[in-house]
């Protein structure tokens, strides 16, 4: 079955009451049972709900995996991977990722004892100087947020393998369409739902996709018990956004191409951080683990000034100034004050991150007027 039909079919049945061709929302809260423990695989909603296996089975399918899991949000879904680890356990992630990842890890975790190795990971020869005996996970964004790096998932998923630890894939900004981490020997895939896989800016969820059956029996163990899961509406209204998935995705990766095209040639634009360009550092690893390039973009502008790329913020029009990515709207937004805020100054430039750092999200929009949007702004 091709991405396409999947994204249409997998994990959704007409509902056998009534024939309807979409999942139904199964509002309840609780199951009848026949007896004591004899139901029809249903007790409570927070366990299982109708809605969300459907869902979590058509993550699991996109992402060629076995057991997809789904949260309230990317957030829990990661503090639910989090909670597999023990005090004195470390993680090795890299230096350029979400600011909400990077809070959770040193605001929360570190104090419950584990220890975190935020690390250049452009060149993956890296993670081995920071691997020893308490290493359990290594945390890879790519593309990363919002650099835009492209860390290779293969050669991390070798590394992993060698010293038998887990590999977890933040794949947010690729989605399955644009690659599959499972495939490529990664252990984990997590997603925040709320952006490409929905597409819609209309729902905030998480999901984690796994193969090993043991590990996925312990994911859903925390699942349960912490109880951070979605609700039957928002679970409806992702699977269906991810019956568009496809189209929308081909759309935001033309998109892209045109905008990245057009800021490299713009005079007062000084860098353009996109992995479509030939000279990309990491542009043939993109090819390779990657379908196409995404909808996904920064720049700075010659200057390198903040208060110029406050300007250029204020003046969109079709390019709306608001957190988050991934809806058909495009949106803008500068990292170091939103999205990023989280981390320290300090680390934010080591990693690269300037002040003046514009992060967009390319929609679906036609894209003569998004080009003309970005002209008038930038002027």
């Amino acid at each position: 079955m091709k991405f396409g039909t999947k994204a249409i079919h997998a994990g959704v049945h007409p509902d056998p009451t009534t024939g309807a061709i979409m999942t139904p929302i199964y509002q309840t809260s609780t199951y009848v049972q026949a007896s004591p423990g004899n139901h029809k695989g249903y007790e409570y909603s927070r366990t299982h709900n109708p809605t969300r296996t459907a869902l979590q089975e058509a993550l699991a399918a996109l992402e060629n995996g076995k057991h997809g899991l789904c949260f309230a949000t990317g957030m829990a879904a990661i503090d639910t991977l989090i909670k597999t680890l023990k005090p004195g356990d470390e993680v090795i992630s890299t230096n350029d990722l979400y600011g909400g990842s990077y809070r959770i890890f040193t605001k929360i975790f570190q104090q419950y004892g584990l220890k975190f190795h935020f690390v250049p990971m452009s060149d993956i020869t890296t993670i081995e100087g920071y691997i020893n005996e308490n290493t359990r996970l290594i945390w890879i964004e790519t593309p990363t947020n919002p650099l835009l790096n492209i860390i290779d998932i293969k050669g991390a998923a070798a590394i992993a393998k060698k010293h038998n630890i887990l590999l977890a894939v933040d794949n947010t900004f690729a989605t399955p369409y644009l690659q599959t981490p499972l495939d490529l020997g990664a252990d984990i895939v997590m997603h925040s739902l709320t952006k490409y896989m929905g597409g819609h800016s209309d729902t905030v969820m998480g999901a984690l996709i796994v193969n090993d059956d043991d590990l996925a029996q312990r994911l859903a163990f925390i699942q349960n018990a912490s109880g951070a899961t979605p609700g039957p509406q928002d679970c409806f209204l992702l699977l269906r956004g991810l019956k568009t998935l496809h189209i929308r995705m081909q759309r935001h990766c033309e998109n892209g191409r045109a905008v990245a095209q057009f800021l490299r040639e713009h005079p007062k634009v000084e860098k353009v951080f996109w992995p479509g360009f030939d000279n990309h550092p990491n542009h043939e690893i993109a090819k390779s683990q990657m379908r196409d390039f995404g909808g996904m973009i920064s720049f700075v502008l010659k200057g390198d000034k903040m208060e110029d790329a406050i300007k250029v913020l204020e003046k969109f029009k079709y390019f709306s100034l608001a957190e988050s990515l991934g809806g058909v709207e495009s949106l803008c937004g500068h990292p170091a004050s939103m999205t990023h805020a989280s981390i320290p100054r300090e680390e934010r430039l080591k990693g690269g991150l300037s002040d003046s750092l514009i992060r967009l999200s390319v929609g679906i929009e036609d894209y003569e007027d998004l080009l003309a949007d970005l002209e008038q702004a930038i002027g």
